[in-house]
């Protein structure tokens, strides 16, 4: 329950205008009760490795949205991060499902989402550059307002989150869904 109220104080902390308006590929549109909610791949580099986001974002609207980024967890991005994304878009906000480990990497075999995840995770400069590099995507997309962004993480994506904020990443807020937390940097420790 705290987690919820949480996820609601953050979001209802980011006021809702919208506009549908993107400039990137392969856009295709869903219906979900009574909104319908438009997504597109976006496909971005972080260095040598090619990573592919899914953006979602309401049909039909004008204005900016705050934005959200939601990083996946040690399975990669799957249906479920997708699913979250296209949830919270579905609530009024553009919704960025990040790429953490790039090259379409999902599997549902654990040793496999260890080893990505322990990849990723022993140098912490590169984590953060990459979780960034999906937020810089996001606040740049037309549709966002970008004085308005969260990061959502579920798991592995709750550790990134946190990396995230503290790598001092302009986020409202964080939320991490069953995530382990890493020790924030030493200048942040008190």
């Amino acid at each position: 329950m705290p987690q919820l109220l949480l996820t609601a104080l953050v979001l209802s902390a980011l006021a809702v205008n919208a506009q549908a308006a993107t400039d990137q590929s392969e856009n295709t549109s869903t219906e979900t009760g009574t909104s319908k909610i438009e997504s597109k791949t976006v496909r971005y580099q972080d260095g040598d490795t090619e990573l592919t986001g899914y953006l979602y974002y309401p049909e039909g609207t004008e204005g900016r949205r705050p934005g959200i980024i939601v990083v996946h967890e040690w399975w990669g991005l799957n249906d479920y991060a997708k699913k979250r994304a296209q949830m919270l878009a579905e609530l009024g906000y553009v919704a960025f499902a990040i790429d953490m480990y790039g090259d379409d990497k999902v599997t549902s075999h654990a040793p496999d989402a260890k080893g990505w995840m322990q990849q990723i995770t022993e140098h912490v400069d590169a984590w953060q550059a990459r979780a960034l590099k999906g937020l810089e995507i996001l606040a740049a997309d037309p549709a966002v307002d970008a004085d308005k962004l969260a990061a959502v993480g579920y798991c592995f994506g709750g550790a990134t989150v946190m990396q995230m904020a503290y790598a001092g990443a302009d986020l409202d807020g964080v939320v991490s869904f069953h995530g382990s937390l890493p020790r924030p940097p030493r200048a942040l420790r008190r």
